[in-house]
């Protein structure tokens, strides 16, 4: 079961039939598990729902037994992958501009994904998020595919050398991380707060010479257009503040109305005219973000109940009982019982 509505262009699998044949496996296999197929990667502007690339990722790893295997993937991109994009980001000044105009296209490139920067002192941090999907697929592979490019964009606005501050993932560590270690140029820190990296802001304020203006006037035209054509709605508008607002504890209704510049009223008959209430959204990212957490990460249930905007443990726990019908302790049994079931557990194409 996938969201139909969150899309990502198919450029983002660039490399990955030539990458499953050097593993020794049918990419053919398991592209057509997902209702995919070779010949969509002819063009690079088809737009494929996000929950298919992330079964994909994740049937791909578990079959060829490759932890890594979006740190390959990305390995095999390339700037030019951004498409029309890429003209643009190499026209910015710096690298910090480049990332902004990012963030504003992103949309284009991927629906599902939320790309925040930070200053905080002299450092910048890069928070990726993506919207948990609704049928609780597993997503490790994507986030690490997502902050994965983005260390690729990074280093080749900023230099082929460049490397991180800091790389953090909220899931568990893989059994071996030399992959990761060697891809990074330094050791990510697993099981933390956020997925994203950590930059000296130096780094991005780094001058860059000018391209092509004309070139690139053209192809800021285009994207600005499809921008406008692409609006998700308030409502997929509103998940996505309320992902981002969640861990500060402080997601109302009236916070998040705010943020999209609309009165709570305005919020609420969107909502209803879409059949929801805010209350319903807002339990219904918490529960995709909580099988998140409790799956992929070993996150002590404390720092797991203040991501998604508790202010006790209690309450969280109150909260999941009602939702789930049982304890968590009690889910975490049936799941570990549901892995260790023969057949489970994907054996690949």
């Amino acid at each position: 079961m996938r969201h139909p509505g969150r899309l990502i262009r198919i450029a983002s699998l660039s490399g990955y039939i030539e990458l499953v044949e050097s593993l020794g496996r049918d990419p053919h296999a398991f592209l057509a598990r997902v209702g995919l197929n070779a010949q969509t990667f002819d063009n690079p502007e088809v737009l494929i729902p996000a929950d298919a690339v992330r079964e994909l990722l994740e049937i791909t790893s578990r079959a060829t037994g490759t932890e890594d295997f979006a740190l390959r993937l990305a390995d095999r991109r390339t700037f030019s992958d951004l498409g029309p994009l890429a003209l643009v980001l190499k026209e910015e000044a710096t690298p910090r501009q480049a990332l902004d105009t990012l963030c504003r296209y992103l949309k284009l490139l991927n629906t599902s994904l939320i790309t925040r920067i930070e200053d905080v002192g002299q450092s910048v941090v890069i928070r990726e998020d993506l919207m948990p999907s609704s049928h609780h697929l597993p997503m490790r592979q994507s986030v690490e595919l997502a902050v994965a490019v983005m260390f690729r964009i990074l280093r080749e606005l900023i230099g082929p050398q460049w490397q991180p501050l800091e790389v953090y993932f909220t899931h568990r560590a893989p059994a071996s991380a030399s992959g990761h270690r060697a891809f990074f140029g330094r050791a990510p820190k697993f099981n933390q707060e956020f997925n994203g990296l950590v930059c000296a802001a130096a780094d991005l304020q780094i001058s860059r010479a000018a391209g092509n203006p004309k070139a690139v006037r053209f192809a800021r035209e285009y994207l600005d257009a499809a921008l406008q054509s692409r609006s998700g709605g308030l409502a997929e508008a509103c998940r996505e503040v309320v992902l981002v607002l969640l861990p500060g504890g402080q997601c109302t209704a009236q916070q998040v109305a705010q943020h999209l510049r609309v009165d709570r009223r305005t919020l609420h008959r969107h909502l209803s005219a879409q059949g929801l209430t805010f209350s319903a959204l807002l339990n219904e990212v918490r529960s995709e973000l909580v099988m998140r957490h409790l799956r992929d990460s070993d996150l002590p249930l404390g720092e797991v109940a203040s991501l998604l905007g508790f202010a006790a443990q209690s309450s969280f726990s109150h909260w999941f009982r009602a939702s789930f019908g049982c304890s968590v302790s009690q889910w975490r049994a049936r799941l570990a019982t549901t892995e260790s079931v023969p057949g489970e557990k994907d054996r690949g194409g």
